[in-house]
């Protein structure tokens, strides 16, 4: 299975004198999906971009081993749930401007747009998409550059509930097809236990490692409705539900 092995060792981070991340350790498997969640400002943002590079963390390190495919153009690539579509190019233009020198552009284009089921969309303006729609581009966008490792923020979280769902399912057969490393954030339970082969529960500000939970299944056939999964949600809520209030009181307050 393709993909890096991210390993993050001692990883604190703070903002002047407000520390948001203690002592994270940490490692994404190739070719699986880690989940990041925990209440809200808890670093799961931070911790993120501190995997990608975008952010030196104030201690700790971070570890990238493994074989980076030689057709992978970007091999650490983000998707943020800003779809980010420029509104004058088409679909597959969208989705070329990534590709740069990239042999043959045309070929990689319809590869992903077959891969996220939008070639009957290729030819659209992102003005004519759903924002369903649009995200499916911005997937396809960052799966052209073939990366060794996705690293998503909150994707689906400016969507309705019933476009989530729908964009879940199909979210999960593609990444089980890609078999990409997959660091994902969201604050999304249900979602967590839809996409998440490994899910990292962070606690409050400072964030540290509260559990780390496997779901050894295949991302392809869980749904809402699998008792397992919801089981499991429930599970999590219990461990995060504390931290979660006691975040929300410091925001009312006016500490966060």
């Amino acid at each position: 299975m393709t993909g890096l092995r991210l390993t993050l060792t001692g990883i604190c981070h703070a903002y002047r004198d407000l520390t948001v991340l203690d002592g994270i350790d940490l490692t994404v498997e190739p070719g699986e999906v880690t989940v990041l969640v925990g209440p809200s400002g808890c670093g799961k943002s931070t911790l993120l971009g501190i995997a990608g590079g975008l952010l030196q963390p104030s201690a700790g390190r971070v570890a990238v081993d493994g074989d980076i495919p030689d057709d992978c153009l970007n091999p650490l690539t983000y998707v943020f749930q800003d779809f980010a579509l420029l509104p004058w190019r088409s679909v597959a233009d969208n989705i070329a401007l990534v590709l740069g020198k990239c042999p043959n552009p045309a070929a990689r284009v319809a590869e992903v747009l077959a891969l996220t089921g939008l070639t009957e969309f290729a030819d659209a303006w992102p003005k004519q998409l759903s924002g369903g729609m649009r995200q499916r581009v911005g997937i396809a966008r960052a799966l052209a550059v073939r990366p060794a490792c996705l690293l998503m923020d909150e994707p689906l979280s400016a969507l309705d509930a019933q476009t989530r769902d729908l964009l879940l399912e199909e979210f999960s057969a593609i990444v089980a097809r890609a078999g990409t490393t997959t660091l994902y954030v969201t604050h999304n339970l249900a979602e967590a236990v839809r996409l998440g082969q490994q899910i990292v529960v962070l606690s409050r500000r400072p964030g540290r490692v509260r559990e780390i939970v496997r779901i050894d299944r295949p991302l392809t056939g869980r749904t809402a409705r699998d008792p397992d999964l919801v089981a499991m949600e429930e599970h999590l809520w219990r461990t995060i539900r504390d931290d979660a209030a006691a975040a929300e009181r410091e925001r009312i307050d006016g500490k966060a």
